[in-house]
């Protein structure tokens, strides 16, 4: 089965008509996108798009052999005419098989959001799974066997890959490309990485894709370190990297602070904008999390561990510091890393990046900044990925 994007981008295009944003201005090229439209064995057309006949000529391919043409989501653009000799557009009812005359079979999927997701099987073999921008299966059953290939709104609900991982419905082995892109995010090489970082990638409009044959799906780093500033980014960064993974378990280790209303409305801030499927617990108790079996772990953050593992040793005070609190703060930093290098989990953790500012006037404050830098160089050491986040711009450093 022969799959060919004859678009790739959201409903308005990429660059948006008129839209004087930085992401508009840099889609060129390859980077510019029509709106979504797939061509199936040159027989199924999902979704119709303005000018779909030039797209198909475009990408050599010709839209005489179209046997059926259907719709996903609702247009909010002006009216769409099919050109002379194509089906009347159409849409199949939610949990409906549809048998097309060239031997492909469709079944529709009920989604949370307006508009049908298709998934589509060739006369030979081949599943296929294609979902409208902005929609999500909804109440999806486990799928004995992974698709080949899922097409979705990756960048704008990484939740519904998410559920799809968790239903089986995506593997190991799944191609996930993402489609329906728009300026939400920066075209080009972050693009290209923000995509990787959730196991899917993009491709240029009028690339042709064959169901089921190999392609190499982004290698997603297990051990993750993101480092940044305050209000650099870093924590976002980190919770982006796995929201297309379900049932996450997000390890606060900064604690309660009930006397603290901007502590509170920091915590508060973080919660909102976590999925739904992630829970949540407070502890410092690190290693025993690294060392079982389970879900992935983000870890936020590294610097509040270690404020917790100097106040257990005494390492405030100088002369606690020389008595013993070096060595029970190199030891607990020793246990750590020994923990994320023999974890089987993936895991995503941040923390500060302090040594760059203003030397600390005190000198437990200057043990603090000290024993970050040499936490987080250990930490690092044993990740296969390391970023460096300034001003909302994610550097790799390790990749």
């Amino acid at each position: 089965m022969e799959l060919t994007l004859l678009g790739t981008g959201a409903p308005q295009g990429l660059p948006r008509p008129g839209c004087p944003c930085a992401a508009c201005a840099l889609a060129v090229g390859e980077d510019a996108r029509a709106a979504t439209a797939l061509l199936v064995d040159g027989a199924l057309l999902l979704d119709l798009t303005p000018g779909p006949a030039f797209a198909a000529a475009r990408a050599g391919r010709s839209l005489a052999g179209v046997r059926q043409v259907l719709l996903s989501h609702p247009n909010d653009g002006p009216p769409l005419e099919p050109p002379a000799g194509l089906p009347a557009p159409g849409r199949v009812p939610d949990g409906r098989e549809l048998s097309v005359i060239s031997g492909h079979r469709v079944r529709a999927m009920a989604l949370d959001a307006p508009g049908t997701g298709y998934e589509v099987q060739g006369p030979e073999g081949g599943r296929l799974l294609y979902l409208p921008p902005g929609g999500a299966p909804a109440g999806l059953m486990a799928v004995p066997v992974p698709y080949d290939i899922v097409l979705l709104d990756v960048a704008g609900r990484p939740d519904a890959l998410a559920r799809l991982r968790e239903a089986g419905a995506v593997g190991a082995t799944t191609d996930v490309i993402a489609v329906h892109l728009d300026h939400d995010v920066p075209p080009g090489r972050e693009l290209h990485r923000r995509l990787a970082a959730a196991g899917a990638r993009a491709v240029p409009d009028g690339t042709t894709l064959t169901v089921g044959d190999y392609h190499a799906v982004p290698d997603l780093p297990r051990r993750t370190l993101v480092l940044g500033g305050a209000r650099s980014g870093k924590s976002v960064e980190a919770e982006r990297r796995l929201e297309s993974f379900p049932r996450v378990l997000y390890v606060a280790t900064g604690g309660t602070r009930d006397d603290d209303p901007d502590w509170a409305a920091r915590v508060a801030l973080h919660r909102e904008r976590r999925p739904a499927s992630w829970r949540t617990t407070e502890t410092c108790d690190l290693v025993p999390l690294l060392a079982a079996e389970g879900p992935p772990l983000l870890i936020d953050c590294l610097a509040l561990w270690l404020t917790h593992v100097m106040d257990e040793a005494g390492a405030w005070d100088d002369a606690s510091w020389e008595g013993g609190g070096r060595k029970a703060v190199a030891e607990r930093v020793r246990e750590l890393t020994a923990a994320v290098r023999a974890t089987g989990r993936t895991v995503v953790a941040v923390s500060n990046e302090v040594g760059s500012g203003v030397v600390p006037a005190t000198s437990s404050g200057r043990r603090f900044r000290d024993e970050l830098g040499r936490l987080n160089a250990a930490f690092a050491a044993e990740c296969e990925h390391v970023l460096l986040v300034v001003a909302g711009q994610a550097l790799p450093l390790r990749n």
